[in-house]
């Protein structure tokens, strides 16, 4: 699908996606990436969502934003419990949800001038 989104000169934006890529300012990745308005950590992890770590989650605490969406690829899957837990004492709100979600609300986020992390996984 492609998405029509007003401008936001600087800011990481998802232009596109499908169910293996998505495209952040028309380019195109394949892999597991995180994505900040500033800037993006490609190949963030080879884990799928029942195989995250610590280490992996722990890099998604240390992004200095407010909000982390975790995209889990086509469907809505929750990592352990005890990788999310982390979160709210840090003051950071996680929300898992399928990949095309966390693209959408993502750019809603970023262009209001949140501190917003995509960190998506592929299938």
């Amino acid at each position: 699908m492609k998405l029509h989104i007003t401008p936001n000169a600087g800011l990481n934006l998802f232009t596109a996606y499908g169910d293996d890529y998505v495209a952040v300012n028309h380019e195109k990745h394949h892999t597991s990436l995180i994505v900040l308005p500033e800037r993006l950590l490609a190949a963030w992890t080879s884990a799928s969502v029942g195989s995250l770590q610590e280490a992996d989650m722990q890099t998604l605490l240390g992004l200095g934003v407010e909000v982390v969406l975790l995209g889990t690829g086509k469907r809505l899957r929750f990592p352990a419990p005890a990788l999310m837990r982390p979160f709210a004492p840090a003051g950071i709100g996680l929300e898992v949800m399928d990949l095309q979600a966390a693209c959408r609300t993502y750019n809603i986020l970023a262009s209001e001038g949140r501190k917003v992390a995509a960190a998506l996984l592929f299938d």
